[in-house]
């Protein structure tokens, strides 16, 4: 087991605040008439615009709900969703960040969880982003929409001027220990399980990362990643408007043709997305679309040598690639300009304890634990909703196989449920991506396993790339000095890999298109 002993400032940046508290005290250091918050559809805000907001809205949420009560947020990347979510933090309320992405049984699931009753959603967006079915799924669940447009007009006068006047004042004091808000995970096991986060929590993930990375108001973060995703939510969300850097927010990840033009168009310094998205909008962009940044921060899935290297020489901007958790709210570990080590995800952050388990068949580093102040509360799951869960002894298990070396660069070899054992040995699914990835730069790939008698497990390439050979496969393995064992024995070939909101690979249904394809066995 190893800690960080060095005094690490963060920890007294933010001490007793709550997330409320922490965004007043940005609002004050910055000032509040500078526009720091724009969106999509041109709306701009202030900090103190922001905060009249969330004061209106929160004392509209605090006669409909009760104090400590999780209430869920079906919202998307816009400017409302800042106000709604700082007015639910000013009400001493939990807002539970649904995955509309996910189906409406999942999202249904979410809300039981956490024993929600109240959504506050957009009819706007849910028009425009055809959710009419999740819609009438928790209408059907017995959950009662409080929708935005319908209570805007509503507001006096006379309660704008209060508004505005107690702007900077919480109506509820809360615990910076309580609870914060809840993310989920995937559900890749069925059910999603809500991961309750503290004030704490979050705000002691972004005074670490704001150790490593310098944010400040010369910056200006366009984030596309959804804030129901904790590294769209902090990072992408909280992090900036606490360090006084300006915010665009982007609704979709996923308009690979159009965010580099808006790109170009609001001159962000700053960009956060992942491998996949950084991949789309390579292809699709002009040389000059990011000429401002001057890095991209990279999360959710491992960087790809092609990808560093296309933005390096194209667009003259570092890839800075991170790990993280949303157990963790989310960063664990992240490279920095002065200290990037490619193929690697960095360095711990200060004030994460870290161990490393043993894992049968892993000769080099093993099993992730890690416990620090950015670490959950603990879970809910849909078998014992509303019930907080404690981590008890505050360790987390990642579930990631990782190396470390001698300076404390963390390298990931995979999740453990990303491990084939074949033929008695333990074979990476994401190393045979990443490969599949190196010959065919311009494909999206994804590897599973299934189960084989003679073998253990059988390894499955689905990829979208028509002309994908074995016999290249094979000549991969050895120019690059891997074991045969990591030859797929399968190839599926596809229009499309599956991808979640997230822009993670969606692997529960690339498994389902398996038995869907006809395998092509080379």
């Amino acid at each position: 087991m190893a800690k960080d002993t060095r005094k690490a400032s963060f920890q007294s940046q933010f001490e007793g605040q709550s997330i409320f508290e922490a965004f007043v005290g940005a609002a004050r250091k910055y000032g509040s008439k500078d526009i720091i918050l724009e969106d999509a559809v041109g709306g701009k805000f202030s900090y103190g615009r922001i905060l009249i907001g969330a004061r209106l809205l929160g004392k509209r949420f605090a006669k409909i709900t009760k104090k400590g009560e999780i209430v869920a947020v079906l919202l998307p990347n816009a400017n409302a969703v800042v106000s709604a979510f700082l007015g639910l933090q000013s009400a001493g309320r939990i807002p539970a960040m649904l995955n509309y992405t996910a189906g409406p049984s999942t999202v249904v699931s979410a809300c039981k969880t956490v024993k929600a009753t109240t959504i506050i959603a957009s009819r706007q967006f849910i028009e425009k982003a055809e959710l009419q079915e999740m819609q009438k799924a928790l209408g059907d669940a017995g959950l009662k929409f409080f929708w935005l447009e319908d209570i805007l007009p509503q507001f006096t006068w006379y309660e704008k001027l209060l508004s505005a006047i107690f702007s900077k004042q919480a109506i509820e004091k809360t615990d910076p220990k309580a609870p914060a808000l809840v993310l989920y995970t995937s559900g890749s096991e069925g059910f999603p399980k809500g991961v309750v986060l503290s004030h704490q929590n979050i705000l002691s993930n972004c005074a670490q990362v704001g150790q490593r990375i310098h944010f400040g108001p010369e910056d200006k973060l366009f984030n596309v990643l959804p804030v129901f995703h904790s590294f769209g939510l902090t990072g992408g969300m909280i992090l900036p408007l606490l360090f006084g850097a300006r915010l665009y927010l982007y609704p979709s990840p996923l308009h690979l043709k159009i965010i580099p033009q808006a790109i170009a168009k609001s001159k962000p310094t700053i960009l956060f997305g992942t491998d996949t998205f950084l991949t789309g909008y390579a292809r699709t962009a002009k040389d000059s679309d990011f000429a401002t940044l001057r890095m991209v921060v990279a999360g959710a899935e491992a960087v790809k040598h092609e990808t560093r290297e296309t933005w390096k020489t194209r667009f003259d901007t570092l890839v800075l690639e991170g790990f993280g958790m949303t157990e963790a709210a989310p960063v664990v570990a992240v490279n920095t300009p002065d200290e990037n080590m490619p193929g690697s995800v960095g360095k711990l952050l200060p004030g994460i304890e870290h161990r490393l388990e043993p894992v049968d068949g892993i000769d080099a580093g093993g099993r992730l634990w890690v416990r620090g102040p950015n670490v959950m509360l603990g879970y809910m799951t849909h078998d014992r909703p509303g019930d907080l869960q404690p981590l008890g002894d505050g360790w987390h298990d990642s579930g990631d196989i990782v190396d470390m070396d001698g300076a404390g660069n963390v390298t990931i070899k995979g999740r453990a449920k990303r491990f084939a054992k074949i033929a008695g040995e333990m074979v990476s699914l994401g190393a045979i991506e990443m490969m599949a990835s190196s010959l065919w730069p311009e494909e999206n790939h994804a590897v599973v396993s299934v189960p084989d008698k003679r073998r253990g497990e059988k390894i499955v390439l689905v990829t979208t790339h028509g002309n994908a050979a074995k016999e290249e496969l094979i000549r991969a393995t050895r120019d690059q000095g891997y074991t045969e064992l990591m030859v797929p024995n399968l190839i599926v070939k596809v229009a499309e890999i599956p991808v979640l909101g997230s822009g993670k690979t969606d692997y529960v249904t690339t498994q389902k298109l398996l038995d869907e394809a006809k395998p092509n066995a080379q």
